[in-house]
């Protein structure tokens, strides 16, 4: 699973990447979506690299982002007890690990938005014109992509 956030905005986009963000669901800056590790979405992630930051995401972190950030239709927070009365799984903990697992996906919670929306990073970012192997925050960051996540909780 892949957790992907955009953080450049829109002006000057080319039209097709701005299509792919928008495939992506992602239409605004620090918004998030969770991705499975398939062709199509690789393919999807090399065409936005330079507008997003994504990487591997843990069980971890997945539970943590549905907790803080996890909101249901009408705004309302996901909570442990919406997760026992309508689904199979007895926590976010474990349904996290499900969904990492593949056993899962965010589509069983009735009602659950596909986009988390985060905070700017506290302390800010490390550059948003450089890739993360130049020091900058773009593009792949592997299982370093929980620093960010957290940074953005």
């Amino acid at each position: 699973m892949y957790a992907v956030v955009r953080v450049r905005g829109s002006v000057n986009v080319r039209d097709s990447i701005a299509d792919t963000l928008s495939m992506l669901r992602l239409h605004r800056l620090n918004h998030c979506v969770i991705l499975e590790n398939n062709p199509h979405n690789r393919g999807m992630l090399q065409k936005v690299k330079d507008y997003v930051a994504y990487g591997e995401i843990d069980a971890e972190n997945l539970a943590q982002m549905l907790t803080n950030r996890g909101r249901l239709e009408g705004g309302a927070r996901l909570t442990d007890a919406y997760v026992v009365e309508n689904t199979d799984f007895d926590s976010i903990n474990a349904f996290s690990e499900a969904v990492i697992e593949g056993k899962a996906s965010l589509k069983d919670i009735p009602g659950l938005k596909p986009v988390f929306r985060l905070h700017p990073p506290r302390k800010g970012h490390a550059g948003i014109k450089k890739t993360f192997q130049q020091g900058g925050i773009l593009g792949n960051h592997g299982k370093e992509i929980s620093v960010l996540l957290n940074k953005m909780r």
